[in-house]
This record gives structure tokens, sequence and C-alpha cells, in this order.
């Protein structure tokens, strides 16, 4: 990742301005607010804004007036049961806003998540930068065979060369039709007197799905939680998996005590069913127990034993 000068000195100015606040705020996430977080080869993640913090949690949940309880192992013992009994409302109380720049393909797996404020670069008003996400050698993998939307050995050779140079002549070639479409330069100026121009809404329906966009992002903790436990996981997509890596360090400086209870009750967590539940304390009781005689289906039966680290 790459910032101009212009982009330096816009997040430098921003870090030198503070003001008086008798709203809580965190010195942690202080220490980052602005600063990119740089993600894949162009991309990153900032911290903007933020409102408030794990005692705000505490005092929803207790609907007290200032800083709720004294000691921090109360603050932690009730969230940890917040978490645990899944009252979320609390963690709602907490927002976080991100400027993020990704690629156009991870921007509509993300834009799933309908649980966020979301203002996005418009093309329609703005020349898109010429910036391409190619992957590095060791994410170029083919299509797994045993599941459908994920990825199995990493190409080699004259066929990984051969899929870069396509993505990246590709990915050139399209970005200069869609400038020559335009008739504009990026700083808006027309190149041939000669010719109109298509307009930006149109033409940029012929970039590829590697061009990077960017966004303002905004979400409230439970939900940001819940983004979070399901992108963060290795099930997720690498390229929206780093993304969601590098937002659970900003979670950790700004929230500890509710980052270590997501890692305990969701992150490092199994959700079980009645009939997985059923298996595991038949297990406990020293009974044999088979997919057979479970109840269960191959795949829930495979994933229970993976999670109990147990053969299938």
């Amino acid at each position: 990742m790459q910032l101009t000068e212009d982009q330096k000195a816009e997040i430098a100015a921003a870090q030198d301005q503070s003001s008086q606040t008798r709203r809580a705020t965190v010195s942690a996430l202080e220490d980052i607010l602005y600063e990119p977080m740089a993600v894949l080869d162009h991309g990153f993640v900032r911290v903007i804004d933020y409102m408030g913090d794990d005692a705000a949690i505490v005092q929803a949940a207790r609907v007290s007036y200032g800083r709720g309880t004294k000691k921090v192992s109360d603050d932690a013992g009730l969230i940890n049961y917040l978490l645990r009994h899944r009252h979320t409302t609390p963690f709602e109380m907490c927002e976080i806003k991100y400027h993020v720049k990704l690629p156009i393909f991870v921007a509509r797996q993300w834009i799933r998540h309908r649980t966020a404020n979301v203002n996005e670069y418009s093309a329609r008003y703005s020349m898109l930068d010429r910036e391409f996400y190619i992957p590095a050698p060791d994410q170029l993998a083919a299509q797994s065979q045993a599941n459908r939307q994920g990825r199995g050995d990493v190409l080699e050779g004259e066929e990984a060369a051969r899929v870069l140079a396509l993505l990246q002549d590709d990915a050139t070639t399209t970005y200069d039709h869609y400038v020559e479409m335009l008739n504009e330069d990026a700083d808006g100026n027309v190149v041939d007197e000669g010719r109109n121009g298509l307009a930006r809404e149109l033409a940029r329906m012929n970039l590829t799905l590697n061009t990077y966009t960017q966004w303002y992002w905004k979400i409230d903790l439970h939900n940001l939680m819940h983004f979070l436990s399901l992108r963060a996981d290795d099930h997720a997509q690498y390229e929206i998996r780093v993304y969601a890596d590098a937002m659970l360090e900003s979670f950790k400086r700004w929230v500890p005590i509710t980052y270590d209870a997501f890692t305990q009750y969701r992150m490092g967590a199994t959700e079980l069913s009645a009939a997985a539940m059923d298996v595991v304390k038949k297990l406990l009781a020293g009974d044999a127990v088979t997919q057979e005689t479970s109840a269960m289906s191959k795949r829930e039966w495979r994933e229970l034993m993976e999670s109990l680290g147990r053969e299938a």
C-alpha cells in the first residue's frame, strides 16, 4: 500500500487536531486513530471515529450513572455474562467508523452484511484510481474439489504465471479503455477536444472487479462482532479475512474486555445442536457412538468430530 503525499498530509493534519471532551475515550485506540493499516497490495483499513468503551457497555447493561462498577473484574464478569447469554443490546451502544479501501469484488461480498451504514466512493462523480488487486503467488489456488466455494492446491509454474499475466493485462486494458471512453485525465481535464466522452456512470461498467474502491463503514459493536466472527474465520475467503484480521486489532485496542470475551465465547467457541449435545454426553459417558447411530448428517458429524479433535 502506498499513500500519496496529499494523503499523508491529510492524515497528519487530522492526527494533530485534538479537543477536550467529557465523553469516554480510549488511549490505545487514539494512538492509531486515522492511521491506515495496510491490507492486500493497495488496500487499507483505518479507524476514523468511535463512541463508547467497555465501561459504556456495563453502564448500559445496568442502566446506571457514572462508571458503573469500580472493579474491572466485575465489568469483565458482566460482559462475559452478556456475551455468553447473547444479551446483545448493551453492545449496540458502542459504535465505530472505518475508512476502508478494498477491491470491488470484496466490497460486494462485504456489503451483504446489511447492519452497517455505508457511504462508498462515487464513480459517477469521480474517476476510480488505476489500482488493481493482483493476488500474491501463494494465493493463486485452483478450485477445491471438496468445497464449491473454496480453494484447493496453489497453482504453480507456467499456469500460475499465465493467470497472473491475464489478471494484470485484463485490468490494465479495461482501465485504459475506461480512460479512453471518459476522454478525461485523473484531474478531470478533457484529453481530446474533438470528442464528448462517455458519462462516468456508464464508463465504469467496463472495469474489472479487482479495481479498488473505498468507503466509510460505521457499525455498532454487536454487529461488528457478528461480522468478525464470520469474516475472520478460517473458512472465510482470504481477501476479506485479511481485512477482518486488521479490524480485530482495532477491536482489541478499543474494548479489550469485550475482545477477550469475544475470543472466548465466539471465535474460540463451537455451537452444538441438540443431536450434537447428545453425542457429546454419550462420549463423556464412555458409550460408543457412530455417525449412523447419531441422527446427524455426515457433514454435521464430520464438523463435530473436527471441533472435538477426533477422527471422523
